[in-house]
């Protein structure tokens, strides 16, 4: 029982460092967006933006794994629960910037260049989940 609750306090710190890293590209996409297109309005009108726009497309695979964390994770499924492991070698491969090609990866390295809180977070997270890794 220990062991488990060991695994549920080490997910739960990743999750919440994943949701900061969440927030820092958002805050920083949003001052890029901004920069281009004018200030928006609210933060209703941003929601709807990060939901519907091309611009904010790149996030949505890191939107989508931070849910499935956050779903699998409080499953009472014994099976559900076995597929963390994949999702966070998923995650591992997707927080992987690169500065050739396009998606996740190039916008990713560009926000690490940008932003000083995007790279706090981001080394908060890799550290996290090499720990999450070796420990599920």
């Amino acid at each position: 029982m220990p062991e488990a609750k060991s695994r549920d306090v080490s997910l739960d710190n990743l999750f919440s460092a994943l949701l900061r890293l969440h927030k820092a590209l958002l805050d920083d996409e949003r001052v890029a967006y901004e920069r281009v297109h004018g200030r928006i309005p609210s933060n209703g009108a941003f929601l709807q933006l990060v939901l519907n726009d091309a611009w904010f497309a790149w996030l949505r695979p890191l939107s989508q794994s931070i849910a499935k964390l956050d779903e699998l994770s409080e499953s009472d499924d014994a099976a559900s629960r076995e597929t963390i492991p994949a999702l966070l070698v998923s995650v591992q491969t997707l927080l992987m910037p690169t500065e050739e090609g396009e998606g996740f990866g190039r916008q990713y390295y560009d926000a690490l260049q940008r932003s000083p809180d995007v790279v706090l977070a981001h080394a908060a997270v890799r550290t996290l989940l090499k720990q999450s890794i070796l420990n599920i």
